[in-house]
């Protein structure tokens, strides 16, 4: 009984998502309040488990998830997506124009969200599509597919911070093993991918961009290519160093130094504080100015870190019900690896309702039990994380808003789409999920 109400729970979240068009965060609500009542909680019990779900979950992720848009915002508006793009361009020349864009996207969307990183660099695309003759998908594969793996594999997008906050994942190892398994996906999808798909489909400019200007960066005076660099691989790096540091030194000063300024929120801080000077006032910008970018930043920041703590809801509702127990305890009986589970789930709730971000949420909450049944060290909880992370990138179609922008922006039919970004994220999810399955092998 209680896995039957899971499941009828989730088709009917499905349900609610797909076909009555109800915004995630109310549907995962109310599935959360109706699975609770079903499975015999009482109803005080109900909401005690909403606002403890909503609690912790938000206690982590609307600080790391609003830090991290306030710093992509200022690294958008000051021009620093736009340096960088140009920076790496230059470097790599003309002819290795697809890989330098593919290592864009992956930098890109670390601090920025996919679609703003794709609408800002998808210009310099054009202009190289117009100026080799080349099929637009020999370039604009290769961008769109850097900036959708690290937005699924890397923190601090909102994805995999949610799912590491749910799963109790270490960030360090997440971002670690989310870089190693981001990186081949990010070649087989990217480059060599655009190669194949761009000699069968021969893919101009639209007509609707033909007016548009190449770049007008080049009169810009945009901020240095080390400055932008920097900033966004600070945040990074004392994660990493923190993980780290947990392994290598012992208990003392330096120890517990590197763990505080390595915890994502003081990271984050100081990346943000970084962006606000040397991009923002440093730069001509008033103080008001640089208050205003980042409270913008927040909008889009607000509804993810919403949708996010109703994830935690339905997680602890599953928990508190005794539901995510039995779930758990039949996921643990299975024959199939729990890794794998992880990976099916998402790819399935994705492929019923377009959002890979509401996509690793939901498995999230349903392999949260299971994790915690198996009582896995940090490596191996990382691991999961990444592997629902690439199970939630698989097969965008016509549900998800990212294929309709990779459609207009590059102007391709429904069909044409079908046959060459949807064929792209599926090879991410496929060799990501390979990568953290071989590494499986040896973390435990």
């Amino acid at each position: 009984m209680p896995i039957f109400v899971a499941a009828i729970g989730i088709l009917f979240l499905l349900f609610l998502v797909i076909r009555i068009k109800l915004h995630a965060f109310v549907a995962l609500l109310l599935v959360s309040v109706l699975v609770g009542m079903a499975a015999g909680m009482p109803l005080s019990a109900v909401l005690e488990s909403i606002k403890k779900g909503m609690g912790e979950t938000l206690g982590f992720v609307a600080v790391v998830v609003g830090l991290g848009a306030m710093l992509g915002q200022m690294l958008e508006v000051s021009g620093g997506v736009e340096r960088l793009a140009q920076e790496l361009l230059a470097k790599f020349g003309e002819a290795k124009a697809q890989w330098a864009l593919a290592l864009t996207g992956f930098i890109v969307s670390i601090p920025i969200f996919f679609d703003v990183g794709f609408i800002i660099i998808v210009p310099l695309v054009h202009g190289l599509a117009r100026k080799t003759g080349r099929s637009l998908l020999y370039y604009g594969i290769p961008l769109a597919v850097g900036l959708a793996v690290t937005h699924a594999f890397v923190p601090p997008t909102p994805g995999p911070i949610a799912v590491a906050e749910l799963l109790h994942a270490e960030l360090g190892w997440v971002i670690l093993f989310g870089i190693i398994a981001g990186l081949p996906a990010m070649i087989v999808a990217g480059p060599l991918f655009a190669r194949f798909v761009s000699k069968r489909l021969h893919v101009t400019v639209p007509d609707y961009f033909q007016a548009e200007v190449k770049s007008s960066a080049g009169e810009k005076d945009l901020p240095r290519f080390a400055t932008v660099i920097g900033i966004i691989f600070v945040p990074l790096a004392l994660i990493i160093l923190n993980t780290v540091s947990g392994v290598w030194l012992e208990a003392g000063v330096m120890r517990s130094f590197l763990a505080f300024v390595g915890h994502p929120f003081v990271a984050l801080i100081i990346a943000a504080l970084l962006a606000f000077s040397l991009l923002g006032t440093r730069r001509g910008f008033s103080a008001d100015e640089v208050q205003k970018i980042a409270t913008k930043a927040l909008e889009p920041a607000g509804i993810i870190i919403l949708v996010t703590g109703a994830g935690g809801v339905f997680k602890q509702v599953l928990l508190d019900s005794g539901v995510g127990k039995i779930l758990g305890e039949m996921m643990a009986a299975s024959s199939l690896p729990p890794i794998l589970l992880a990976f099916l789930a998402a790819a399935i709730i994705r492929l019923a309702q377009g959002s890979a971000t509401v996509a690793m949420i939901t498995a999230a909450g349903i392999m949260a039990p299971l994790v915690k049944t198996l009582n896995l060290g940090s490596p191996a909880t990382a691991l999961h994380v990444i592997a629902i992370a690439a199970g939630a990138s698989i097969m965008s179609h016509v549900n998800d808003s990212g294929f309709w922008l990779i459609s207009r922006y590059l102007g391709l039919s429904e069909k044409d789409t079908l046959r060459s970004w949807t064929v792209a994220v599926t090879l991410i999810a496929v060799v990501g999920f390979m990568m953290v399955f071989i590494l499986s092998w040896f973390i435990n």
